[in-house]
């Protein structure tokens, strides 16, 4: 299928959430081995506002800005070698985490009505398991860590309840946005292509 350019709007949205990653990361709780910040909840509204496709591209923006020096991520730190350094993972999980909300909220805008439950379970899939499953073995094998529960514990299980409330706080956020704006809900693969050809035709 032919991918649509993308609009004025919609680029100036994944700009918007890029400079979003940015700000929340200089809003952060030192922990070790890694600051609580509320990128990951930028991350689920990326997917959940955006779309898989434009989440997806908001998100590597956000990376190839750290990438070329940026000083974006929690602690003001950019550059490649914070990048690959302990929590890279975790970054370059986002844009993956990004798509997979947009693409699951668009499935099941498609079967019918969204509700606040199903954004739930969608942000835990994909802004809390898949980037722990891409973040926390990086995060091991650079700092050489064993997989055993006292470090699991530090590197992942203390985090949860703070990812379950920032998964809680962006279902909430979304349906307001969905209410306020209703071009920003997710309509679904079928309905897309109805608006598109009653469009061109």
């Amino acid at each position: 299928m032919k991918k649509h350019p993308l609009t004025v709007r919609q680029l100036v949205l994944a700009a918007m959430f890029a400079a979003l990653l940015a700000v929340s990361g200089q809003i952060s709780v030192p922990m070790v081995p890694a600051p609580i910040t509320w990128q990951t909840l930028v991350v689920m509204l990326s997917g959940l506002l955006l779309g898989p496709r434009l989440a997806f591209i908001s998100n590597m923006v956000f990376i190839a800005l750290v990438a070329i020096g940026a000083p974006l991520l929690a602690g003001g730190n950019g550059g490649i070698g914070a990048l690959l350094g302990p929590t890279g993972g975790f970054v370059f999980s986002w844009p993956l985490a990004a798509m997979l909300i947009g693409w699951l909220v668009e499935k099941i805008a498609s079967r019918g009505e969204i509700r606040i439950w199903h954004l739930l379970m969608v942000n835990i899939l994909g802004g809390i398991i898949l980037i722990y499953l891409i973040g926390v073995p990086w995060l091991m094998a650079v700092t050489g860590l064993d997989y055993n529960l006292a470090n699991l514990t530090k590197t992942c299980f203390i985090f949860i309840p703070g990812d379950l409330i920032k998964a809680v706080i962006g279902s909430i956020l979304a349906v307001a946005v969905y209410r306020a704006d209703p071009e920003l809900r997710p309509k679904g693969k079928r309905m897309k292509e109805e608006n598109q050809q009653m469009i061109s035709s």
